[in-house]
């Protein structure tokens, strides 16, 4: 029975705590581009400066 004098207020308190942590992400922008990502990986990257062939290399 005493364990749960000690039990309560620690469960009260991380849920506190996850509540305040998912808060903080969903002001910073955490969630406003959910799929972005997923049609990210659909695209090529573009060529950066030493993908891209020299105009003077004769192949």
């Amino acid at each position: 029975m005493t364990t749960l004098l000690y039990l309560i207020p620690a469960a009260l308190l991380l849920g506190l705590l996850g509540l305040i942590a998912f808060l903080w992400a969903l002001r910073s922008g955490q969630f406003d581009d959910l799929d972005g990502a997923a049609h990210r990986i659909l695209f090529d990257d573009e060529p950066g400066p030493s993908q891209r062939p020299r105009e003077d290399d004769p192949t």
